[in-house]
This record gives structure tokens, sequence and C-alpha cells, in this order.
């Protein structure tokens, strides 16, 4: 094709149209993929910290989820995927928190019942010795 000869109007448009088509290219792909290596990066944490068999429903939601989104991805259905794996991401953190709120409720049942111990222990250590007969 000759650039000088072709009507400026012609030139503006298939430059245009390059270019459009290179932004749709660049902005399809990526984006899903970030989101599901986060929503992987959040399901790891939140199996690191006792998710699994602390809050087994909210880890079974992220993980069906992240696997739905990378089915979506797989068929170049990006929005869905991005949907998908945002959920997954939200799911595993509701799970990591979920976790984190049952050991932290255990640990003061825990404490409490130490503290309640010491309190009998100090209580009959400081009662006067009862005279025998």
């Amino acid at each position: 094709m000759n650039w000088e000869r072709t009507p400026r109007i012609t030139r503006r448009a298939i430059a245009g149209t390059v270019l459009a088509l290179g932004c749709a290219a660049c902005a399809t792909s990526p984006v899903p993929n970030e989101k599901i290596a986060v929503a992987k990066a959040s399901l790891q944490r939140a199996e690191q910290s006792g998710a699994p068999e602390l809050a087994p429903v909210e880890m079974a939601a992220a993980r069906d989820k992240l696997s739905r989104a990378e089915k979506a991805a797989a068929d170049r259905n990006g929005d869905s995927a991005a949907q998908l794996a945002d959920q997954a991401n939200a799911d595993a953190q509701l799970a990591e928190a979920t976790a984190q709120e049952k050991h932290s409720a255990k640990a003061v049942a825990e404490l409490d019942a130490s503290l309640q111990a010491l309190r009998s222990e100090s209580q009959r250590s400081t009662q006067p010795a009862q005279p025998t007969q």
C-alpha cells in the first residue's frame, strides 16, 4: 500500500483500528490472570491460617469460585473470570478472618479458664485453716 496516495482519512481510520485492536488485546488477558493470582494467594493464606478446619463452608466457596474463574479464563471469558476471581478472593479472605476469629475465641476461652483456676487456687490458699477437733 502506498501511504502517500492513500487519503488522510483512510490512513487515520486504519491507524485507529489498529490502535483499538491493540488496546483490546492488551486489556482482556492480564486482568483476569492477575485477579486469579491474587485469589490463589488469598486462598493459600486462608489454608495456612487453619480455615479448612475452622471455616470449611467459606473455603469450599472460595475454591469453587477460583476453579470457575480459571475455567472462564481458559474459555477466554475475561469479564466472568475477573468477577469470579474477585469473589473467590473475598471468600478466601472471609475464611481467613473466620479462622482467625475462632483461634482468638479459643485463646480467650483458655485464658478465662486459666484465670478462673488461679482465682480458685488463690482463694484456697488465703483461707485460714480450720482447727481440727
